[in-house]
């Protein structure tokens, strides 16, 4: 037995600090939410001749028997819905908005529905689970609201003022074929589709297959709302296998997934000439300034750290705190993580659910094992809890973690934080952003000023002051994305709906053509123009 097997031994056997949260009594059980009947309905019109199924990481136990479709499933699923999008397109873009408010007023009224399916699939608590929900609703509200708007024909200055009327139109691209993940199957499935269906596309959506019951919800939702079916396909199986095809058949292709996959999906689009939106991996930083509220930062640093149990693109795996305060803040910090209530019922109470599978916990058991045995020391946490789950860990901080350490540059993606000490502004700057990733960063401090000027040195996609995570997030009229490695292209704001769009423009000439007319000789014509230009630029014209 290695010293890293040994140490993991040793902690799983020892019964972990974190309280268990009671469940209430006559809690729901997995049975209750998914029944036979809810299957057949949310999988209507999935095609498949193969049979696949998922589980519930609370347990381990099979949620549902599922299709799993065929390439040839998928060429179909793009036949079905290229010929809806043509219908669909001509759809006013008021109406199609339309779409998405109601189905605003559906999420927010049937919530209890889907926050049971995040739950039993990904293993999150359900305040966690509620972020989708916030999520999804405000990004249906925004893009219902300011979609037309955004695609509203757009007049611009012709080449020559008043000869030339020149129009920007927007058209959809297509068919987007969407790639979501298992991490935020409600969000980040539903919540990207709805700008590319009120822009005018179909989308063809590869949920994972183990989350895929609340993306299915989610499409059932949207049709009583008054999307149209074909509009909307759903097709399952291996990522390997179904992904591929995707991007084989797709006008646009929407990933959210892993940096290693992400480049794969890349190349695949741009071998087509297809354009591509990718949201990757991060190693995302806290910095804590002498200066910030130790009792804010700690609490603040529980919920950037250790939300959906650490599997969350844009949660804080390193965190950066000022030598003068450092021993304050992770004593407080340390307390606040060691009371946190573990717990898998299908209610609020729990503060941290599950991780979502052997995977996550292999990669989480490996980094934290590692970490120990070279010298990090175990601040919080560092356990499994079996007798939670089979996937329960504990949320953990590491103190002296250095390279070449796993946990230091890898992506964890699990509930670890690392510690780290700094003394200079310029140093923890520069440590911040000596990663490959781009994603998400966090400064704290009581000078708004200078929050400010660090964060506009941080190059990450996206930077919260006071906060973690979720203001920059939940601004959904600005973009959101990922620098570097994290990355290309954005969600939100317009940039999140104008991707999915071909910018047309549409220039009409008048009275006289772009060239010698009226009797003009080459050189009367040449002449003519470069006046034009400098009276044009006289006047300030753009």
């Amino acid at each position: 037995m290695t010293d890293s097997q040994a140490i993991s031994k040793d902690r799983t056997d020892k019964t972990g600090t974190n309280p268990v949260a009671p469940a209430p009594q006559g809690a729901r059980t997995a049975a209750d939410v998914v029944t036979p009947e809810l299957v057949a309905q949310l999988t209507k019109g999935v095609a498949g001749s193969g049979r696949t199924a998922n589980h519930t990481p609370f347990t381990g136990e099979k949620l549902a028997d599922l299709p799993e479709s065929t390439p040839e499933d998928v060429a179909k699923a793009f036949e079905r819905a290229r010929a809806a999008q043509t219908v669909w397109a001509k759809v006013p873009a008021r109406q199609r908005a339309a779409v998405l408010l109601r189905f605003h007023d559906l999420v927010l009224a049937r919530q209890a529905e889907v926050l049971d399916l995040i739950q039993l699939e990904t293993g999150k608590a359900r305040l966690h689970a509620h972020e989708e929900v916030q999520a999804v609703a405000v990004a249906a509200r925004h893009y219902g609201r300011k979609a037309p708007a955004y695609l509203k024909p757009k007049r611009h200055t012709g080449a020559v003022p008043t000869l030339t009327k020149v129009t920007e139109l927007r058209q959809p691209r297509g068919v987007v074929g969407q790639i979501a993940p298992w991490n935020y199957p409600f969000e980040l499935s539903v919540g990207d589709a709805l700008p590319a269906f009120v822009s005018g596309n179909a989308v063809v959506m590869k949920p994972d297959t183990e989350t895929c019951l609340t993306a299915l919800w989610a499409r059932d939702l949207l049709i009583e709302a008054g999307l149209p079916a074909e509009v909307f396909q759903v097709v399952l199986g291996e990522g390997p296998v179904v992904g591929p095809e995707l991007v084989k058949h797709a006008d646009y292709v929407s990933f959210t997934g892993s940096t290693r996959t992400g480049r794969e999906v890349a190349q695949g689009a741009a071998a087509r000439l297809v354009g591509v939106s990718l949201e990757l991996g991060g190693k995302n930083a806290m910095l804590v300034l002498e200066d910030a509220d130790i009792d804010k930062a700690a609490a603040g640093a529980v919920r950037a750290c250790f939300s959906s149990a650490g599997q969350l693109c844009i949660s804080i795996e390193r965190l950066y705190v000022h030598e003068s305060i450092a021993d304050a803040f992770v004593e407080r910090f340390a307390t606040r993580t060691k009371a946190m209530r573990l717990g898998k019922s299908l209610a609020y109470g729990a503060d941290m659910g599950s991780l979502v599978g052997e995977r996550q916990l292999e990669t989480v058991t490996r980094h934290v094992d590692e970490a120990v045995a070279k010298g990090a020391k175990l601040v919080a946490g560092g356990v499994a809890r079996p007798d939670i789950g089979p996937y329960f860990f504990e949320p953990t901080i590491l103190d002296g973690v250095e390279a070449p350490m796993a946990v230091c540059n890898e992506e964890t993606f699990g509930p670890v934080v690392s510690i780290y000490r700094f003394t200079d502004e310029d140093e923890v700057i520069g440590l911040a952003n000596g990663t490959p990733y781009g994603l998400n960063s966090s400064v704290w401090t009581k000078d708004a000023k200078r929050g400010h000027a660090v964060a506009s040195r941080l190059r990450t996609g996206t930077v919260n002051i006071n906060e973690g995570y979720a203001p920059a997030y939940g601004s959904v009229q600005s973009p959101m994305g990922g620098m570097k490695d994290s990355g290309l292209g954005r969600r939100h704001g317009s940039e999140g709906i104008l991707k999915y769009t071909e910018a047309q423009t549409v220039a009409h000439q008048r009275i006289m053509p772009m060239a010698p007319s009226f009797g003009m000789t080459d050189e009367k014509y040449a002449a003519f123009m470069s006046r034009s230009l400098k009276a044009m630029k006289t006047f300030r014209l753009r």
